[in-house]
């Protein structure tokens, strides 16, 4: 059933955005995939790492600072890192790198001036586990088009972000 909506949900941001070549391909490996009846492993888990969010003094120096001896491509969030699915070539995953201002509340109930931002497969599974393990939910899930986003704390009071993505908005943005 997994499989089933995710195909709809593919297909259905296809539609909206993204070239017609790429709509294609996309396409073509969903179908793949279907036919060939290849089993995707649905267990709720973390699969990688989404992104890296910390405090900076003055987050418009440090992203300038990367960009120009580092060589990072750097925008108003920070910058984006494209990497290839080991078990899907064909997909696109993106890690976010951010510095965040002094005082920023997106980082707030952390005991670090960092977060990271794990990328889960199946975060509503994933929140059931944690939520019978004890573990501290900080917030509801907030949905976007890009993906749905909760908030926990770790066993020693750090902030972790879980993030299930849907990366192809990001690939039909270039």
């Amino acid at each position: 059933m997994n499989l089933y909506f995710s195909t709809i949900l593919a297909v259905l941001l296809l539609v909206s955005c993204g070239d017609q070549p790429e709509k294609l391909n996309v396409l073509e490996e969903l179908n793949r995939t279907i036919r060939e009846g290849v089993e995707i492993d649905s267990t709720p888990r973390v699969t990688g790492i989404g992104g890296i969010f910390f405090i900076s003094d003055d987050p418009k120096a440090s992203k300038e600072w990367y960009a120009q001896n580092l060589g990072l491509k750097v925008n108003e969030w920070g910058s984006s890192f494209e990497s290839r699915n080991v078990n899907r070539p064909e997909e696109i995953n993106y890690l976010q790198w951010s510095p965040f201002e002094k005082g920023s509340e997106y980082l707030v109930t952390s005991n670090k001036e960092f977060m990271i931002n794990y990328r889960v497969h199946d975060l509503d599974g994933l929140l059931v586990k944690l939520k019978a393990n004890g573990v501290i939910i900080l917030d509801e899930v907030a949905t976007y088009d890009y993906g749905k986003f909760v908030q926990i704390m770790d066993n020693e009071g750090n902030k972790i972000e879980l993030w299930e993505p849907i990366d192809l908005v990001f690939t039909a943005m270039g």
